[in-house]
């Protein structure tokens, strides 16, 4: 995970979700179902044109048709649930990690971490707490690694492999690899590693 920048919500957003959903918690503010009521799935094209289709807990762009985004509610809509239909209440994210969030409330915000809570090994290619971080910041990160499973083996760690080996085999440009996977680009800049990762990658083949 890196710092995401919030986005102002759209000009019509007003219209197209907030209006609709004020509406129904007018009439039920505790809802016992959501359904038919999902009025926030009208912004989720906003939401990847506005974050560049890019997991706010990933930091990867989120593939064609596999890759399904999705509108994750960063406060729960059970815990909140006026801000169910809130722009600056959602986070753009697979639905891999939000199924994973669910509504669990341990997982750090991608609007407020700040550089360095999060690193990349690129050794094991295991995100990791950053150093000489607080006990209470390490703890944090560490518990958002562990529910969204960040370093799971079939998922998340093969696909930061997915990006970093082909750039590492040429296939792919530095810019390319910072516009689709910022982290990893962000890592690599951060550790003096965009030139040498590519040695070390052909030294590990041969």
């Amino acid at each position: 995970m890196i710092p995401i920048e919030f986005q102002p919500e759209p000009f019509d957003f007003d219209q197209k979700v907030r209006l609709k959903g004020l509406a129904f918690l007018n009439q039920e503010p505790i809802p016992q179902t959501w359904r038919n009521r999902e009025y926030w799935r009208a912004a989720i094209s906003d939401l990847c044109n506005s974050y560049n289709r890019i997991c706010a807990y990933s930091a990867q762009w989120i593939p064609l048709g596999e890759g399904t985004p999705t509108i994750d509610h960063f406060i729960p809509k059970s815990v909140a649930p006026n801000l169910a239909y809130e722009w600056s209440n959602f986070r753009l994210s697979s639905h891999l990690l939000n199924t994973r969030k669910s509504s669990f409330q341990d997982v750090l915000d991608p609007f407020t971490i700040q550089p360095g809570w999060f690193i990349l090994d690129f050794g094991s290619l295991f995100i990791k707490a950053g150093n000489s971080l607080d006990v209470d910041i390490r703890q944090k990160v560490m518990n958002t690694i562990k529910r969204l499973k960040l370093n799971d083996e079939d998922s998340c760690l093969q696909s930061r492999l997915s990006w970093l080996e082909p750039f590492c085999q040429g296939q792919l440009t530095f810019a390319f690899l910072k516009e689709k996977a910022p982290f990893i680009a962000y890592e690599l800049e951060r550790q003096n590693l965009v030139d040498k990762i590519r040695f070390m990658y052909a030294n590990q083949s041969s």
